[in-house]
């Protein structure tokens, strides 16, 4: 039932959707100081991964939790399509998921979570500290929200939204805002890719059946 639910959410969110082309501003719009795009967090092998371990690959990024009720499972649904959408390009891509929970969202917790929406998504957790530097890396705002007389266990985050664009160098692009149709935010990264080497053509992989 969970696949099915999946497979229907992914197939809306791959429909064309009119949006005007300015639907996703930079990140740095209105912000104090433009995003840096720098991190270093903890996959869910416990393996160190920063924004230069993807050599070649651009990234995109997006901040959430695994209680989150609406904004971050539909976001990670839109990721899953901007992959499909992407077809073999897909490969050029790395995609991440950051939680802001990382006291509730252990490894055990992000594996299936994001697994369940694409195997291709990696979950990154860290030290509340590092978590809450790499958001700072992009202007990312997040909270815990109580309500009074709640167990401290309980609670949700409150948090930005949006999807961040990282190249092949590790270097902050840009930011695509929550709800910019997926298959509008693959064409602009296919844009972007075709202005920039694979890695192949930049000898960081080698032909096939070396």
């Amino acid at each position: 039932m969970r696949s099915l639910l999946l497979a229907l959410l992914i197939a809306c969110l791959a429909l064309p959707v009119a949006a005007a082309d300015g639907a996703a501003e930079p990140a740095s719009a209105g912000a104090a100081q433009p995003p840096g795009g720098r991190y270093l967090l903890m996959d869910v092998n416990g393996r160190a991964v920063s924004n230069e371990d993807f050599p070649g690959q651009f990234q995109l990024l997006t901040f959430g939790y695994t209680f989150c009720p609406d904004i971050c499972p539909t976001t990670l649904a839109e990721m899953a399509v901007v992959l499909n959408s992407l077809g073999k390009d897909a490969a050029r891509l790395q995609a991440l998921f950051v939680t802001v929970d990382p006291e509730r969202d252990t490894a055990g917790a992000l594996r299936p979570y994001v697994a369940f929406f694409d195997e291709r998504i990696i979950g990154l957790t860290g030290s509340p500290a590092l978590v809450r530097k790499a958001a700072d890396a992009f202007n990312v705002r997040y909270e815990k929200v109580r309500e009074p007389g709640a167990p401290a266990e309980q609670y949700a985050v409150d948090h930005s939204a949006g999807m961040f664009l990282l190249g092949p160098d590790g270097d902050y692009i840009r930011k695509f805002a929550y709800a910019m149709p997926p298959v509008e935010i693959a064409k602009r990264i296919r844009e972007l890719m075709a202005q920039a080497p694979s890695r192949r053509q930049a000898g960081l992989l080698a032909p096939v059946g070396e």
